[in-house]
């Protein structure tokens, strides 16, 4: 039979959903599974988005939609992220897509020809590393260990943009992490960035509402109002809203961007349809009492999940500040046994933890930390902690 294309050998289906399948099969076949496995929010959106949604479906044209997005749905981003600080930007400076993911693709295709260098931190989100292979880009990896509180440092950026990549790719608030950094790290950072004109800064800060402690979201335009020329700020409304299935993403960035960006919306998706855009714009522009309440509720699960950890001798968990993860340090595991099976690497651990125990996590490599797992404690309190209490119990069991 005629062969794929030879980029299809560097494409893999996501780490994290191969977990979350399993998690669901065992389910299926009647196992006591709690998933700390994907990172969905568990939460619907509020009553008006559905409102809005139902009269959009009324009203429906049955027509294409804009390949950038429906005038109402940008104006509603551009006061969103007006919101935010980020000022001065116009419909031209902004495009939507089918979810963060594909607004990230596109940026790939757009920004990177075949060899071109990205560099990003690790831990990192999966796809990162996902779409740099398919795209053939070079990829320079920064490792931030837990030693550091899974931060970059501005030498480690310094170093990095030396090299002279084409795109620097920075997410904060931090999945698998949930480390946030503070304003005095983003200056540090942004004074690196501000020495190398070459390279496209992509903000991929989509948890940038659900930020705990009084941190706050601080982007590196805040404080170097200057590199707004060449920032790529990248939104989501699946985590904020409750909204992961609803696919909707956006940028705000340089003029020539957003059109390139859209010119390959026009290549594939055309547009988002009428109800999903309507009830985006119900999103942003209505009542924002559930995702403030749900970032309440998050700090307080955050609590249980830490105060657990820290409790299991050996384990190092850097406290999370922001989103909805933990990623704590559980190579303390490593050359242990429970019940007679070896534990040598994290994906040992997890797979272990999945059949003894009926938890689900994700294995730290798959996001370029083999000593950590991933924690989404997005569930229930009752699940939450059961899944916790169970956690400590594995690791009181090795021996």
């Amino acid at each position: 039979m005629p062969q794929l294309a030879k980029r299809m050998g560097r494409a893999k289906p996501s780490a994290i959903m191969v977990i979350a399948e399993k998690a669901k099969r065992l389910k299926a076949e009647g196992r006591d599974i709690v998933s700390f496995s994907i990172g969905v929010p568990n939460f619907l959106p509020g009553e008006h988005v559905y409102a809005a949604a139902r009269e959009a479906l009324a009203k429906d044209s049955g027509q294409y939609g804009s390949n950038r997005g429906a005038d109402a749905l940008i104006d509603a981003f551009l006061a969103h992220i007006e919101a935010l600080g980020l000022t001065g930007y116009t419909r031209a400076n902004v495009t939507t897509g089918v979810g963060a993911k594909q607004v990230l693709y596109n940026l790939a295709e757009a920004l990177l020809d075949e060899g071109d260098e990205i560099a990003f931190p690790a831990p990192y989100w999966t796809s990162y590393l996902d779409i740099a292979e398919i795209v053939g880009a070079k990829i320079n990896i920064l490792p931030c260990p837990p030693e550091q509180h899974y931060k970059l440092t501005p030498a480690q950026l310094d170093a990095a943009l030396a090299r002279k990549p084409r795109v620097f790719l920075f997410n904060n608030p931090s999945n698998p992490t949930g480390m946030v950094y503070t304003r005095e790290e983003i200056v540090a950072l942004a004074d690196v960035i501000a020495k190398y004109p070459d390279t496209w800064i992509i903000t991929d800060d989509i948890y940038n509402t659900m930020v705990f402690d009084g941190v706050g979201y601080h982007n590196f335009v805040h404080v170097r109002p200057e590199l707004k020329d060449r920032v790529i700020f990248v939104d989501s409304l699946s985590k904020t809203y409750g909204m992961p299935g609803w696919r909707v993403g956006f940028i705000a960035a340089p003029e020539a961007v957003a059109l390139a960006v859209t010119t390959l919306n026009s290549n594939h998706i055309t547009s988002l349809p009428e109800v999903v855009g309507a009830a985006a714009v119900a999103a942003l522009s209505g009542p924002q009492d559930v995702p403030a309440a749900k970032c309440v509720e998050f700090a307080a699960k955050r609590d249980r999940v830490y105060n657990a950890l820290v409790s299991i001798p050996g384990v190092v968990c850097p406290r999370p500040q922001g989103a909805f993860y933990a990623f704590p340090d559980i190579s303390v595991a490593f050359g242990k046994k429970h019940n007679g099976v070896a534990i040598e690497s994290d994906v040992d651990f997890c797979a272990v933890l999945l059949e003894a125990k009926g938890v689900a996590c994700v294995p730290g490599s798959a996001f370029g930390e083999p000593r950590a797992l991933r924690i989404s404690y997005s569930c229930p309190d009752e699940a939450l902690d059961k899944g916790m209490a169970r956690i400590v119990e594995f690791f009181a069991e090795l021996n």
